[in-house]
């Protein structure tokens, strides 16, 4: 009898501690999902630090992530009760990060094009961006006429890449790409490349550091954006959108420019 009476209270016993314990498991659980009161919500950035000085890391100085677009998401994020998580990863990934979920957005100078919004939503534009042709001085190529003949690079997944592909018939050039914009850079000066496209302030800053190197605007029929991108549907285009507005007509988007463009 005391020997049933004594089984009868172990297994009591352990059923009450196997419940504490799934409570306590699923109380972790829900605290991990879901912020408490007053904490900020972290929103996992992608980001391609090789475009300066849109985003870059100055080596010189930290290993953080700096640039004009890290300013824009940092003010975004502040006023929306955000926190940002970079991470820096190859161009061409970052829209295939994205559709994997292991973004909530990408800002990179991404601009948007038919083909991008196909499969990723994109957020009101924040800057109006022009293109150059780069070629080392020696080159003495000023116009697109004299790049016949010539190889011409462009950043692997950029619009400059395709703008670069576009004309090459019409000018009897080719074209070759490379991951990263400094790659382009260096590619010129070891003789690989005769030119590159790209984008206009990206030029200036290579152009104010390197007494090498020369450009000229590439015309083109419509005018390029930058913008904010996100995973289709997501509910962060709306609350973007809205602050994003609101700091062009503050003069906030401006002062930016002043901050981090060699010219205007």
């Amino acid at each position: 009898m005391k020997r049933n009476v004594f089984l009868f209270m172990l297994v009591l016993v352990i059923g009450i501690l196997a419940a504490c314990g799934a409570a306590e498991n699923e109380t972790s659980t829900g605290s991990d999902s879901e912020p408490t009161s007053g904490e900020s919500k972290v929103l996992r950035v992608g980001t391609s630090a090789d475009y300066a000085p849109f985003e870059f890391v100055d080596t010189a100085v930290s290993d953080d992530i700096i640039g004009f677009d890290i300013d824009l998401a940092n003010m975004i994020a502040e006023r929306l009760g955000y926190e940002l998580q970079f991470t820096n990863s190859d161009f061409n990934s970052l829209i295939p990060g994205l559709q994997a979920n292991k973004y909530d957005f990408v800002i990179s100078g991404m601009t948007p094009t038919e083909e991008r919004d196909k499969v990723v939503d994109f957020s009101e534009p924040y800057y109006e961006t022009e293109q150059y042709l780069v070629s080392l001085k020696e080159s003495n190529i000023n116009s697109m006429e004299d790049l016949k003949g010539k190889v011409v690079g462009g950043q692997v997944s950029s619009i400059q890449l395709e703008l670069a592909e576009g004309f090459a018939d019409e000018y009897g050039f080719t074209v070759e790409s490379r991951d990263l914009i400094p790659q382009l850079i260096q590619e010129m000066k070891n003789g690989r490349l005769d030119g590159a496209v790209i984008e206009n302030i990206v030029s200036e800053n290579y152009l104010a550091q390197n007494d090498d190197l020369a450009a000229f605007p590439v015309e083109v029929e419509e005018p390029d954006y930058k913008a904010v991108v996100f995973q289709e549907g997501s509910e962060l285009k709306a609350e973007f959108d809205k602050v994003i507005k609101e700091l062009i007509d503050e003069g906030k988007i401006e002062e930016l420019k002043k901050k981090w463009f060699v010219v205007e």
